[in-house]
């Protein structure tokens, strides 16, 4: 629903991570539209509450965007006689404070939902990061029922003689639909927005610039397309894909016959994560992951030092990473050999 007043869409603003202008009316003297105080909030493309209409709140809608488009925190003050100079006859005076608070955030892409995407969402969510959190299965985002009928096709139905002479229909099971369906706390997140695509590739290009994308599908092929699909779009600041060491060694191989050349190949980070942190659980994958990305997010711009991000060379052994890791002034190096969705180990 849209927000009505300055303040609902201030906290709509925060939290879907958009760049917002607020214009607070800091004094009024003699006759103006309305009185100190009051307030209004601009966007890019709307306007929110309001300051008293007429020419002063044109004039102070187009400030707003000419200070939204300079894309950079900044305040200031203008005093306006409310005169013909203005197109307005109310004789009074105002003076408007207007403060520029512009989206920072990063952006991350975070393709399946799994349980490795589970665990990870929750801990990037407190970071400043703005994720579209993909999926292609439609029950994992949606309140499916637990309830499944009951198939006595499918076992043995003299273990249920007593459930069928009671005359029950269905009964509540783990279910593969059901099980690994993403909890609402999750999807609660102010700054996590849940996507449901049959075509999870068609995402990809509406990401904004500089999207980190994360790959972390139950489906290896899956994984593949978007890996290929990411690597055509130049703007993405980087793409991680979960697997072992093999997984990515083929997945490089079948890029490169596919005639990306090597600078793009370098694009891709697999497996995803930091490598000083072991293990194969869930939340050990993503603790692994989330460091990583903490360390793009505190590293310098690119161009501007040593924290420059470096391709991760797949063909080097295991052992030349581990030394190369404990070495590394590139703190943007650092990878894990992490599972996948759907079980490949961490050093296969």
């Amino acid at each position: 629903m849209r927000p009505t007043t300055w303040y609902e869409a201030l906290n709509q603003c925060q939290q879907q991570g958009l760049g917002y202008v607020l214009i607070t009316v800091l004094m009024s003297a003699g006759s103006a539209p309305r009185e100190a105080g009051c307030k209004m909030l601009v966007t890019g493309d709307e306007q929110f509450d309001t300051i008293g209409g007429g020419h002063l709140e044109f004039a102070a809608v187009d400030a707003a965007r000419e200070l939204l488009a300079e894309n950079r925190q900044a305040q200031k003050t203008v005093s306006y006689p409310l005169s013909s100079s203005l197109g307005q006859c109310c004789g009074g005076a105002v003076k408007i404070l207007y403060e520029a608070h512009v989206d920072h955030s990063q952006h991350v892409a975070i393709f399946g939902a799994g349980h490795v995407a589970q665990s990870l969402v929750p801990m990037l969510a407190q970071l400043p990061v703005q994720i579209r959190w993909i999926d292609s299965r439609e029950n994992f985002f949606n309140d499916a029922s637990d309830i499944v009928p009951l198939d006595t096709t499918s076992f043995d139905t003299t273990s249920f003689d007593t459930i069928l002479a009671a005359g029950t229909t269905s009964i509540s099971v783990p279910s593969s639909r059901s099980a690994a369906r993403v909890p609402r706390s999750i999807l609660a997140l102010s700054n996590v927005t849940a996507i449901t695509n049959d075509e999870p590739i068609q995402e990809l290009a509406a990401l904004p610039n500089n999207t980190w994308v994360i790959i972390l599908t139950h489906n290896h092929q899956l994984d593949y397309e978007l890996v290929e699909s990411a690597l055509k779009h130049p703007s993405l600041g980087f793409i991680g894909m979960i697997g072992s060491q093999t997984k990515a060694k083929r997945f490089v191989t079948k890029l490169e016959h596919r005639g990306f050349d090597a600078a793009q190949r370098a694009k891709l980070t697999s497996p995803i994560g930091d490598l000083s942190i072991p293990g194969k659980r869930p939340v050990e994958v993503s603790v692994s992951v989330c460091a990583q990305l903490i360390k793009l997010l505190h590293a310098p711009p690119l161009g501007t030092g040593s924290l420059d991000k470096k391709p991760v060379n797949i063909e080097s052994t295991d052992t030349d990473r581990i030394a190369k890791h404990k070495h590394a002034i590139n703190a943007n190096m650092s990878v894990t050999t992490s599972s996948d969705e759907s079980g490949s180990g961490r050093s296969k």
